[in-house]
C-alpha cells in the first residue's frame, strides 16, 4: 500500500460522511497516473501554492492602493486567512481540510491589479464581462504554465469558480447547488475574513473608528478583530454540527448581525469617497493599458495568451488580470509617461 493509499484509508476511517474523499474525486480533465505519495487534493495544493500566479497575489491590492506601512493586508496575505479560517472549520466538522485548503489558496487567483477596481473596469470593456472568479478558473484551466494550464480536479475548480458572493449572495452557496461542503466553508470563509481584515485595515488608514461599527455588531459579534471571527468561525461550527454536519450555516442571530455588518462595510469602507478617489485613478490606468493593448496585443503579450483562439478582448483581459499593482503601473509610465532627461 502505498503512502497516498494509506491516506485515503484514514480519510475513509477519519472523516464525516458527508465530506469529500480524495479517492472519490472526480477526476482532472486530462488523466494522470496518481502520486504515490499525495492524495489527489494535496496534489491540486502544491500546484496552486507552487504557480506564478499564486506569487504575484502579495502584490496585488486587497482595498487600499499602495498604503504607507508594513501591515496592511494584500490580496495574498487575505488568501492565506481565509485559508486559515477555513481549515478550522474544516476541521472541526471532520471534512476534507486538503480540498478545503486548495480551494482556499485558489479562489483569487485571477483577480486584477488594483483590487475591485480593476475588476469593474475590465467587466465594462470586455464583451460579455469579467468576474474575478469566473477569471480565477481560466487562470487554473488555461493560462497557468504557459497555457497548459494546472490540471486540478473538478472539486478544487467548482470550488474556486463558486466562491464569490457579492454584497447580498448568500454566504454558504448552499443555494447554488455547490456539491461538496468544503467549498461551502471557503465561500462563507471568504466574507469572514475579509469584513474582519478590510475593517482592520480601515480602522488603521482613518477611514473609520472602531466606534464607528454598529452598536448590534459589536454587541453580537464583538468589538475587535478577534473577537468577531472567534465568535462566527464558532456560531458557524456550532451550528453546523447541530445538523450533523449536513449543512453550514450560522444562528439566525448571528446571520443578521452579519448582514448588518456587511452592509456598514460596503457604505462606510467599499463606497467611501477616500477610497474611491484613489480607485478611480487606477481605473484610467487599467482603461489606458486596455486601450493600447487592443491595438498592439503583440507587442507586448506573450504568444500563448493567443493559442485557444479568444476574441482580442478577452486575451487583453487575460493579460492585465495577471498583472500586479506596480507591473500595470510600470507599464503605464512606460507607455505614457515621457521620461526625464538629464545633462551629464
Amino acid at each position: 500500500m502505498t503512502i497516498r493509499e494509506e491516506s485515503e484509508a484514514l480519510e475513509r476511517k477519519t472523516l464525516s460522511p458527508h465530506a469529500c474523499l480524495a479517492s472519490e474525486s472526480r477526476g482532472r480533465h486530462q488523466l494522470e497516473s496518481p502520486c504515490d505519495i499525495r492524495t489527489c487534493f494535496q496534489r491540486d495544493r502544491d500546484r496552486i501554492l507552487h504557480c506564478k500566479s499564486f506569487r504575484r497575489l502579495k502584490h496585488k491590492t486587497q482595498v487600499f492602493l499602495a498604503p504607507v506601512g508594513d501591515h496592511y493586508r494584500t490580496r495574498l496575505t487575505h488568501t492565506l486567512e481565509v485559508s486559515q479560517i477555513a481549515r478550522t472549520i474544516a476541521r472541526a466538522l471532520r471534512l476534507n481540510e486538503d480540498l478545503t485548503e486548495a480551494i482556499a489558496l485558489g479562489h483569487d487567483l485571477g483577480h486584477t491589479p488594483f483590487g475591485h477596481a480593476g475588476e469593474a473596469v475590465l467587466d465594462r470593456l470586455v464583451d460579455g464581462g469579467f468576474r474575478h472568479f469566473v477569471q480565477s478558473v481560466r487562470v487554473v484551466n488555461f493560462l497557468e504554465r504557459k497555457g497548459q494550464g494546472l490540471n486540478l480536479t473538478g472539486e478544487v475548480v467548482e470550488g474556486i469558480g463558486k466562491h464569490s458572493k457579492g454584497r447580498s449572495g448568500d454566504p454558504s452557496g448552499a443555494s447554488l447547488g455547490i456539491r461538496t461542503l468544503e467549498a461551502r466553508v471557503v465561500r462563507v470563509s471568504d466574507v469572514v475574513a475579509y469584513l474582519n481584515h478590510d475593517c482592520d485595515d480601515a480602522i488603521r488608514a482613518g477611514i473609520i473608528r472602531e466606534e464607528d461599527i454598529p452598536g448590534k455588531v459589536a454587541q453580537t459579534i464583538g468589538r475587535t478583530p478577534r473577537e468577531r471571527i472567534d465568535r462566527l468561525v464558532r456560531d458557524l461550527i456550532q451550528n453546523s454540527r447541530a445538523t450533523d454536519g449536513a449543512e453550514i450555516r450560522m444562528s439566525p442571530e448571528i446571520e443578521e448581525a452579519f448582514r448588518q455588518y456587511k452592509d456598514f462595510m460596503y457604505e462606510d469602507i467599499y463606497f467611501n469617497e477616500k477610497v474611491k478617489k484613489e480607485f478611480s485613478k487606477s481605473e484610467k490606468i487599467i482603461e489606458f493599458l486596455f486601450e493600447y493593448l487592443m491595438q498592439n496585443p503583440e507587442e507586448h503579450i506573450p504568444a500563448f495568451y493567443f493559442e485557444r483562439k479568444n476574441k482580442r478582448d478577452r486575451v487583453v483581459a487575460d493579460y492585465i488580470s495577471g498583472m500586479t499593482d506596480l507591473f500595470a503601473i510600470n507599464l503605464f509610465e512606460e507607455l505614457f509617461v515621457p521620461r526625464r532627461w538629464f545633462r551629464l
